[in-house]
């Protein structure tokens, strides 16, 4: 019976593993809810402040603000990397680490000097591992709820876009599918122009980028600036940019909670199965270990008759 006790401690061993797994799995199963809520609530929002802003670009003098201004070479790039702070939610983190990477390798015909700035533990330890220039780490909360908490993120990159350290600034995240389905991404922020994957949270199903609800209103509308443009522009292009970067950190926050319920609900039934598997492995040994008492009791019947 020795084979037979050692199966039913891993049984409760797995069982408790199971445990583990299906409270987390409830855990982020409410966290996600509140993140999708506040990823869906944001992003009409989001989405058309980043059409205004293009449209402005498109518009307006660019020598008016420096943040309209292309820059005529690019030599340094700032790439902000968003992942989580903890692992347990499957290939999420490295499929972002991997999407960055990417990105900074199609750079490297160019000759420019990439920084990356790291928004969640996993990509700075994953930057690192593969031997990227991680400049700065700043920590993500679990559940954004105001965009407060993404300021000095903001205000750091917008900083060093407007010294010149950065000629051009993207963010690598994860577009929000459904909670079977997220997609990583690189949107370009700095400088602003109009291109392909104007806005986030716009992968659809199939993975491509669908259009805006509000593109068909892009050049038909006017602009009148008071006081001045540069007294407007000089308020209204940081708070737009900030809620750019803060839309991809919903965005990966919903994509992460999502990932980590259905890593750990597969987690759990896989504990089932072992389990089924287990129980049946005990029922045999055990089975096994009464037939052969019974053969040593009828053995020395028979050898005493």
């Amino acid at each position: 019976m020795a084979g037979a006790r050692d199966i039913q401690r891993r049984i409760k061993s797995v069982k408790n593993t199971k445990k583990i797994t299906k409270a987390m799995e409830m855990v982020s199963s409410s966290k996600m809810r509140r993140a999708v809520g506040n990823v869906l609530a944001t992003r009409p929002y989001s989405d058309f402040a980043w059409e205004m802003i293009v449209d402005i670009a498109s518009k307006t003098n660019v020598e008016l603000h420096p943040l309209l201004f292309k820059r005529e070479s690019i030599n340094k790039i700032g790439v902000i990397v968003i992942t989580s702070n903890r692992g347990l939610c499957g290939s999420f983190n490295q499929q972002v680490i991997n999407k960055g990477l990417d990105y900074i390798k199609s750079q490297e015909d160019s000759n420019v000097e990439i920084e990356v700035i790291a928004l969640g533990k996993k990509a700075a330890r994953g930057m690192v591992r593969f031997k990227q220039n991680v400049v700065a780490e700043f920590e993500k909360d679990d559940v954004l709820s105001e965009i407060i908490e993404i300021r000095p993120l903001a205000k750091m990159i917008l900083n060093d876009y407007l010294e010149e350290k950065y000629d051009k600034v993207v963010v690598v995240y994860t577009d929000f599918i459904s909670a079977l389905k997220q997609i990583s991404r690189v949107k370009q922020l700095l400088p602003i122009e109009p291109h392909e994957d104007e806005a986030l949270g716009k992968v659809g199903k199939a993975g491509k980028i669908e259009k805006s609800d509000v593109v068909s209103y892009r050049h038909k509308t006017e602009y009148i600036f008071e006081p001045n443009p540069k007294v407007i522009l000089d308020d209204l292009l940081p708070r737009l940019l900030e809620v750019q970067i803060y839309q991809a950190s919903l965005e990966s926050n919903a994509s992460e909670h999502s990932a980590r319920m259905m890593a750990m609900k597969n987690a759990s039934e896989a504990a089932n199965d072992m389990i089924d598997e287990l129980t049946l492995t005990y029922n045999q040994a055990r089975q096994a270990a009464i037939t052969a008492e019974i053969a040593e009791i009828s053995g020395g019947k028979a050898a005493l008759e």
